[in-house]
């Protein structure tokens, strides 16, 4: 497979001098298979430069299939400047994560209106298809996507495109689930030391990639100032994706901060890391006009996944138990949760909880940890020791965020750990995260 990076940045293009080596339009890369097959990855002010290239130089009538991460303004505001869609015969599917308040017409439709752009989007001339899809296995044009919600304050995915025996990753944007990577007892460097079960299985997300493209916006300085923006540091990319055996890591989304004598040092830095982690794996900083052809044998394809694929919300309103002594907080992620489509129940305490368990079957429980006995972490042993309850998602909320903690709960069982306080979009895409793993 062939990529070319056409938007490298994130959050809003930086033209100018001081930009011109790693280029400054917003995210966008194209993938082509031996069998021209073309994906696009993200549709930022890239996606212009892209469309004129197409229509010099792409087999006519145009085909193409756009896969979106997510629908934060900078992944999407080239779209409406993408000159294929314009020209009639031609076919563009457009991909995007299920789950999200509005259908994908209807986030695009949106910046298109008359007060913002002079073309509708049902005015385009090509014929455009759409399409939502779940965390799991997709196929696509004859091409199997994999696909894993990221850690971001929207429905974001990542994207695993395997084709002519090779993996190409995109993983726009993401953050971390814990500030610290590995457990304080572990030798650093192993999947089996990642201390947070959302790093585990970002990383198994990645394992054996041939090439992951990472959003890697800020230096580990700049993070404690910009957490719970759904970016990841440089530091947290590279060791995670050398713990994976990534073979190539390209950074990308690049903070508009950053000049290209900054993004030099960072590629500099990224590279000891993983020098001194011992790791073979070549890190680069993604540049606008890159362009390289990846050939493998297909070892860095990834294992089927049975387990998820089912897109969320379309059988029925998932069931939600939330389980806290404090009144208020039970009413914020309730108002929040319900907001979202889903059926809240609520609980007091362990044994309250316990007793839902049993006669609602919730599809998912939101844990507090300090409560009156039994506490959350009996609750949480208990559930796993169920015939009947063991399978069901627990949510760790609690306010408890030291490591013991975490440690503690992951090795009862937990399928993610959430520390209060915590915003509205951060409980969201938790949640969903959570139920994704489960058919409804």
């Amino acid at each position: 497979m062939k990529i070319r990076f056409w938007g490298t940045r994130g959050s809003i293009a930086t033209p100018g001098p001081a930009t011109n080596r790693f280029g400054g339009n917003t995210s966008c890369v194209e993938v082509v298979t031996k069998a021209g097959q073309r994906f696009i990855l993200d549709c930022g002010t890239g996606a212009r430069l892209l469309g004129m290239h197409m229509m010099a130089h792409a087999p006519k009538p145009i085909q193409a299939t756009i896969l979106i991460s997510h629908a934060h303004w900078d992944h999407i505001q080239g779209f409406p400047f993408f000159a294929p869609l314009f020209v009639p015969g031609g076919h563009i599917t457009v991909c995007g994560p299920s789950g999200t308040y509005n259908s994908l017409p209807d986030t695009l439709s949106g910046q298109m209106e008359y007060t913002y752009f002079p073309v509708k989007l049902s005015d385009l001339g090509a014929r455009i298809e759409y399409k939502e899809l779940p965390e799991g296995e997709n196929e696509v044009g004859g091409v199997r996507i994999v696909t894993q919600l990221l850690n971001h304050p929207a429905v974001t995915l990542g994207y695993r495109i395997e084709a002519d025996g090779v993996s190409i990753m995109y993983v726009c944007d993401h953050e971390p689930y814990w500030e610290n990577l590995w457990r304080s007892d572990a030798e650093p460097g192993k999947l089996s030391s990642i201390l947070h079960a959302g790093d585990r299985r970002h990383a198994d997300f990645l394992l054996n990639a041939d090439v992951v493209i990472h959003d890697a916006q800020y230096t580990p300085g700049e993070y404690p100032a910009k957490k719970n923006w759904g970016h990841s540091t440089y530091s947290y990319v590279t060791k995670i994706a050398a713990a994976a055996n990534v073979k190539r890591l390209l950074l990308t989304h690049h903070d508009p901060t950053h000049d290209d004598e900054f993004l030099s040092r960072i590629e500099d830095e990224a590279r000891l890391i993983a020098e001194a982690a011992g790791s073979p794996i070549q890190v680069s900083c993604a540049y606008e006009g890159y362009e390289e052809v990846f050939e493998g044998d297909g070892s860095g394809h990834a294992q089927p996944d049975n387990t998820s694929g089912t897109a969320m919300f379309n059988r029925r309103s998932p069931r939600i138990l939330i389980v806290d002594d404090d009144e208020d907080l039970r009413i914020l992620a309730s108002k929040i949760l319900a907001g979202a489509g889903n059926v809240i129940l609520e609980a007091r305490g362990g044994k309250e909880a316990m007793q839902l368990i049993e006669s609602e079957k919730p599809d998912l429980v939101l844990l507090d940890l300090l409560m009156a006995a039994p506490d959350g972490f009996e609750v949480l042993r208990w559930i796993r020791e169920g015939a009947e309850t063991r399978e069901v998602p627990v949510l760790v909320l609690t306010a408890q965020g030291d490591e013991a903690s975490v440690r503690t709960c992951f090795e009862l069982g937990a399928t993610d750990y959430l520390v209060k306080p915590f915003t509205a979009p951060q409980l969201d895409v938790r949640v969903r995260s959570s139920l994704a793993r489960i058919k409804l």
